[in-house]
């Protein structure tokens, strides 16, 4: 592994995932307090993650696995799930806190994967050039630093959860949030 190779993964992970943060610390948001919480959040982020490289290794090795004009199309999925959590937000604006908190199992990792992946679909289309151009060493290298950075994320954005102003914000408005943020990824995912 060269230490050029680990420093450009290290970067284009960071450049191309700087939004994952965002929706993980929302996601971190609303399991608040919720067993299990951090174990849904960081399989459904493996999850969603390993799809994206299994698309972008798939295609860098000449396979056309998803057709070009079929890439947006996964805005579908975050745009779904939005849709989802803006009518359970709506459905239980008057219930007490403690309510809708035990309705609401918080994000599964299946919900997170889905989202991870149709979040991912951009960066499907920078992986493959440079897994295509890296060989096998320097993707395998990718791979393994983009693996490790996942839970690098996961933590991040369960620490930007927990710092107090944040997390005030996120329980009072997180609700609220998670929907419009997801809505907004899936329409620009659909449109762009």
């Amino acid at each position: 592994m060269s230490v050029g190779i680990i420093g450009q993964a290290i970067g284009l992970f960071a450049v191309t995932n700087v939004d994952d943060l965002l929706i993980l610390a929302l996601f971190f948001g609303r399991a608040a307090g919720r067993r299990h919480a951090v174990r849904d959040i960081a399989l459904g982020q493996y999850l969603g993650f390993a799809a994206i490289l299994v698309v972008a290794s798939t295609a860098a090795f000449g396979a056309t696995f998803l057709p070009e004009r079929a890439v947006p199309l996964l805005g579908l999925l975050p745009l779904a799930l939005g849709v989802k959590a803006a009518v359970q937000a709506w459905r239980h604006r008057h219930d007490r806190d403690e309510e809708s908190e035990s309705r609401d199992g918080g994000p599964r990792p299946l919900e997170i994967a889905a989202v991870t992946f149709a979040n991912g679909g951009d960066n499907v289309g920078v992986y493959v050039p440079v897994f295509a151009t890296a060989g096998i060493g320097g993707m395998t290298t990718y791979v393994i630093v983009f693996l490790i950075l996942v839970g690098v994320w996961v933590a991040a954005g369960r620490f930007f959860a927990t710092r107090p102003l944040i997390a005030r914000a996120l329980s009072r408005r997180g609700h609220v949030v998670l929907p419009v943020v997801l809505i907004g990824i899936g329409l620009l995912i659909l449109l762009g």
